[in-house]
């Protein structure tokens, strides 16, 4: 039987601007057909704490609008661990590094449409992934810009009892712009602890000609491997794809999809000309149900690579996990300028 049709020992709680603490009939007091705090402006340079919170519970789904771009930052602390277990520019962090284009190739706004992760149409931004916590959460945002940014959220979630080997959501930031020449790109590392691995969102901007940019391989190392266990054949088989989407074979056009676990859902830039330059990709792949189990520590690569040989195109790409307590610190942010893409 489904969870949410048993009757159990839980408490509901959401964090709003409506209601930002989060407590027991802690909203408006505006009564019916008003609004008194839709949204939070957070000030340039200023960090403001979303979810302050005791456990045990987990975050059960977060939505977001308003400005959906890089010069915001989300961070999440699990039970008072000093450095984020997640750490990535808001766009990002939901799939969409290229914030500036809120139109894709056929005129329309980008949709992801996952079972974890959801960009609806106007930058709605859902994510589902449960994120359990023993002890404490605590959520910010900082906004690196030099402007005022308004930001309309709600965090809802629940207390509950929580079995002992609950894993802890992490997420992490990483770019290349461009990709070194001949060398794999990291889609992360330094993992360290016991867990399992749930996916990643990627944004490929080419440079230069395409020569079909989807020839690079996907490779995952588990506990210290000096060779990797989990080897895809090209980026196209790790997204779920095949023949570069659609580009190879009949139609000779890339071909958008969104599925519950994968999908390339983006395209921006003309895509008339056979393998063009200048396009720029939106992928993701969850690991919901094949989920990748580690026990001491965690890397993946891909490369760059078309029919010519490696290429130097910009990744962009945020990784997902769950790992035990306490977890090493994430790599640091570029800077906000270092982050541009267009």
């Amino acid at each position: 039987m489904k969870e949410y049709a048993m009757i159990e020992d839980v408490e509901t709680f959401a964090f709003s601007a409506e209601n930002p603490t989060g407590v027991r009939a802690g909203g408006s007091r505006g009564g019916d057909c008003t609004k008194l705090s839709p949204t939070v402006t957070i000030r340039a340079g200023e960090t403001v704490t979303l979810v302050d919170t005791d456990g045990p519970g987990m975050i059960q789904h977060m939505w977001f609008t308003g400005y959906v771009g890089h010069h915001f930052i989300l961070r999440i602390y699990w039970d008072g661990q000093e450095h984020p277990s997640v750490e990535a520019p808001f766009s990002a962090f939901f799939g969409c590094a290229y914030d500036e284009n809120f139109a894709d190739r056929d005129g329309k706004y980008p949709v992801l449409n996952s079972a974890v992760m959801m960009v609806a149409p106007g930058r709605g931004y859902n994510c589902y992934f449960e994120m359990p916590f023993q002890k404490h959460c605590r959520i910010t945002m900082e906004n690196r810009g030099d402007q005022d940014e308004s930001l309309y959220y709600i965090i809802t979630g629940c207390r509950r009892a929580l079995p002992p080997n609950i894993g802890y959501f992490h997420a992490s930031y990483r770019q290349e712009h461009p990709v070194q020449k001949g060398r794999s790109y990291t889609i992360i590392d330094g993992i360290q602890g016991k867990g399992q691995f749930l996916g990643i969102t990627l944004a490929a901007g080419m440079n230069g000609n395409n020569t079909c940019w989807v020839e690079g391989e996907a490779r995952m190392y588990l506990d210290g491997d000096q060779y990797p266990s989990i080897h895809y054949t090209g980026t196209e088989d790790y997204f779920c794809g095949s023949y570069a989407f659609g580009n190879d074979i009949y139609i000779k056009r890339y071909q958008t999809f969104s599925g519950h676990y994968s999908g390339m859902f983006a395209i921006f830039g003309d895509n008339e000309e056979y393998y063009n330059g200048q396009q720029r990709f939106l992928l993701y792949r969850f690991h919901v149900p094949d989920p990748i189990h580690f026990t001491q520590d965690f890397r993946m690569t891909i490369d760059n690579m078309g029919w010519t040989g490696p290429r130097y195109d910009d990744y962009t790409s945020v990784a997902y996990w769950y790992q035990t307590l306490p977890s090493a610190p994430l790599k640091p942010l570029p800077s906000d300028e270092e982050m541009c893409m267009k």
